[in-house]
């Protein structure tokens, strides 16, 4: 068997992602000669391999690409990593029709750091939260099988916890304006006692302000129960001079104006 035919009957049977060591078995030749096999068809664009030893059949339809799209290869390389996993952040936004522009990089929370992947015109970016698999999450089918994206409401809490992945505190609050009639208030208050209470300060504080919701009234338990200090809007902003909101005890050290 050669490494095209053990690729046809991988497609023919639906399946689309393989390791270099599962090849090297199923051809039955040296390691050497299967790679060299494989090396020929990454060239010509059959496939790619985003991680050393982990490869995918590209489709003619994403040829151009030179990759699969992020959520039909992620799920299946990090259930083969045997760790949790789930888009976030603007890729989770956009998802729920609330990214104001399209992400440049598509957005996955791991719990611990992990290499960024370029693979053909696909770019993965990985954040780092280490009790990750307590978040809730929707599992969204695709045509390789099933991703998972956080929730609304996760996603909320974790775009004004990690801004600097999100396009900046501005953008963040564009977002969320978008985002707000997705999010459920139960859902956001069961969210938000798993996360820094400063999440919940600062997300209260934009929801009340730009969201126009009554979202902001679920956070208010938790602020009033867990905040024990006034945390600033933005952390890297100096505090001298800035007014406080005595409701979020919030430091309002900066200025926002969401995008049209």
């Amino acid at each position: 068997m050669l490494a095209r035919d053990y690729i046809a009957d991988l497609a023919a049977h639906g399946r689309y992602h393989f390791t270099t060591d599962e090849a090297v078995s199923a051809i039955r030749s040296t390691r050497s000669a299967v790679q060299g096999q494989l090396r020929r068809l990454k060239a010509r664009g059959v496939i790619a391999e985003p991680v050393r030893g982990f490869n995918m059949i590209v489709p003619a339809e994403y040829r151009s690409r030179a990759c699969l799209p992020a959520e039909q290869f992620i799920p299946q390389l990090m259930d083969l990593a045997g760790e949790p996993y789930y888009f976030a952040l603007l890729s989770a936004a956009e998802r729920y029709g609330a990214a104001h522009q399209r992400p440049q990089v598509v957005q996955v929370m791991v719990q611990r750091n992990r290499a960024a992947i370029a693979c053909g015109q696909v770019r993965v970016q990985f954040i780092a939260r280490h009790d990750l698999d307590r978040m809730s999450v929707n599992e969204v089918n695709t045509p390789r099988g099933v991703a998972r994206y956080s929730t609304p409401e996760v996603t909320a809490l974790e775009l004004v916890g990690y801004p600097n992945h999100a396009g900046g505190i501005a953008n963040v609050a564009t977002v969320l304006r978008d985002l707000a009639p997705e999010m459920r208030a139960h859902a956001l208050a069961a969210a938000a006692r798993l996360s820094p209470v400063s999440w919940s300060q600062r997300l209260g504080y934009m929801l009340e302000r730009f969201a126009e919701s009554d979202l902001a009234e679920a956070l208010m338990p938790v602020v009033e129960e867990q905040a024990q200090s006034f945390t600033p809007l933005r952390r890297a902003a100096p505090n001298a001079g800035a007014g406080r909101d005595a409701t979020w005890k919030l430091i309002v050290n900066v200025d926002i104006e969401p995008d049209e």
